[in-house]
């Protein structure tokens, strides 16, 4: 098993990256994510926004991993689980995939929060917890992952201004805008 986290802060206010978060794929600037259907949405009692969320992805995995793994499948899909609470300001957003699971597991889970000293601003805490299972060479296949998750998050579009940390952070400074 292998951890990943990372922490962003993006140079807008809540409200403007929790409404770019919920539109962010697909978008050309993350072409794996290849697909977005609202499986529900909901509002419960303490007026927070569930919702559950398929996504389909396209790894396009090196040959090498796919003949590791023994499949030759990269069409995946991922569940997600978001809850939007706009009293707390606070978004938290889970995800894990729910293809290949019998060899490979990656659960993902974001926090967005107004930045503790500037109520312009939002930060953005992410972890993944990548486990890979039945293979011999499993151990090497999780940090190969943690690095690709790392690397994505290290890439920001240069339209983007201030930097950053994540790819996520990128596409969704590009919806801000």
């Amino acid at each position: 098993m292998r951890v990943w986290s990372s922490e962003h802060v993006f140079g807008h206010p809540w409200d403007t990256v929790i409404k770019a978060a919920m539109r962010k794929y697909p978008n050309p600037m993350n072409p794996c994510v290849v697909g977005v259907d609202v499986l529900e949405r909901s509002v419960d009692g303490r007026g927070r926004l569930h919702s559950h969320r398929l996504l389909s992805t396209e790894w396009g995995l090196p040959s090498l991993v796919r003949a590791i793994l023994g499949t030759s499948r990269t069409l995946t899909y991922i569940r997600e689980h978001s809850i939007v609470d706009p009293v707390e300001k606070k978004m938290e957003l889970c995800s894990t995939n729910i293809t290949l699971t019998n060899l490979v597991s990656v659960s993902e889970r974001l926090v967005y929060t107004p930045h503790p000293e500037d109520p312009g601003k939002t930060v953005l805490t992410q972890e993944a917890v990548i486990t890979v299972k039945g293979v011999s060479l499993g151990s090497y296949l999780e940090s190969l992952m943690a690095n690709t998750i790392s690397s994505n998050a290290k890439k920001v579009p240069p339209l983007t201004v201030g930097g950053g940390v994540a790819k996520g952070a990128g596409i969704l400074l590009s919806v801000c805008s």
